[in-house]
């Protein structure tokens, strides 16, 4: 067995792995808006350290953690001022080591966690572009058989709604980054030729996914959601039905933590679609946290 934490910028994830079948044998997922208030104050607040904690504490009461064991943190920890200080509040409470990785080491970590979810599906993955949305990034991997190629971005879902005010800001901020998005894309296209899968993995793409089929925060199924394929019309449909709703009843369909942020993800995700150039992606609720666990494993073996 063995078990792979992912701290993000807005989610906190967790997995145990049997190394034998390499089957999830537990997982737990919790919003913890680890960036919230990043922009302004270039820090992660004490709020967010006890919401961390609080979460690791239930993660480990409800699905226990087998050693190996490693923890990691992403984007809002690299951004942030105080990260050592926050890594040692949590490691003092939790007794859990947290170590901060690179853009380069979140790249592999979630790029294995997407492999891991295609090959239940797809026998020819050795070619595919993946984009992780996260927080206070997006990382854009593109894999052609032995060669990998990854950018992170600062495009993140919370990152965006506290950086801008209006929704005319919010949408001429993320077109700004998406850009730069679309010319990584071209040039690797260019030079390596585009691929024919296109996967997304994150809270927004598997929200889509989730409203595509019916499914509520209660009724969320990762196993029905992963591997579910979605277009521009379930994007745009999925933003038509949530952007009706009050915050208390979105809430209700995305997740506590996730109401407010949740629009300017799926304006996010579908500039990412149209600057692919593809006309539907697949979505993957795998991610760093299986790509931490799997690593672990090979250790192991």
């Amino acid at each position: 067995m063995a078990t792979g934490i992912d701290i993000g910028s807005n989610s906190l994830r967790a997995v145990r792995l049997d190394c034998m079948s390499l089957k999830k044998v537990a997982e737990f997922e919790k919003v913890v808006r680890t960036a919230d208030g990043l922009s302004k104050s270039g820090k992660i607040s004490e709020a967010a350290i006890e919401r961390i904690v609080a979460a690791l504490l239930e993660a480990k009461e409800k699905i226990g953690f087998d050693l190996p064991l490693k923890a990691v943190a992403t984007a809002a920890f690299r951004k942030a001022l105080n990260a050592k200080e926050a890594v040692e509040q949590i490691q003092k409470a939790c007794n859990i080591r947290v170590d901060i990785i690179d853009e380069e080491q979140e790249c592999f970590y979630s790029l294995r966690g997407v492999e891991y979810a295609l090959a239940r599906e797809y026998t020819y993955r050795e070619k595919f572009v993946a984009i992780d949305i996260g927080g206070a990034s997006t990382e854009v991997m593109l894999k052609y058989k032995d060669r990998v190629l990854c950018q992170s971005f600062s495009l993140g879902i919370l990152t965006t709604i506290q950086k801008y005010k209006t929704k005319e800001q919010i949408l001429f901020g993320i077109k700004k980054e998406v850009a730069k998005i679309k010319e990584f894309l071209n040039d690797a296209y260019e030079i390596f030729g585009k691929p024919k899968i296109l996967a997304a993995t994150g809270g927004t793409p598997t929200t889509v996914a989730a409203v595509k089929l019916g499914l509520d925060a209660n009724s969320y199924s990762a196993q029905r959601v992963s591997l579910q394929k979605i277009d521009a019309k379930d994007i745009q449909r999925s933003w038509q039905i949530l952007s009706r709703l009050d915050s208390k009843k979105r809430a209700q369909i995305v997740g506590v933590g996730r109401e407010d942020a949740i629009l300017a993800g799926i304006v996010i995700l579908q500039e990412l679609l149209y600057c692919s150039g593809f006309k539907e992606m697949v979505v993957v609720d795998e991610g760093v946290r299986e790509g931490v666990a799997l690593s672990l494993c090979n250790k192991i073996g």
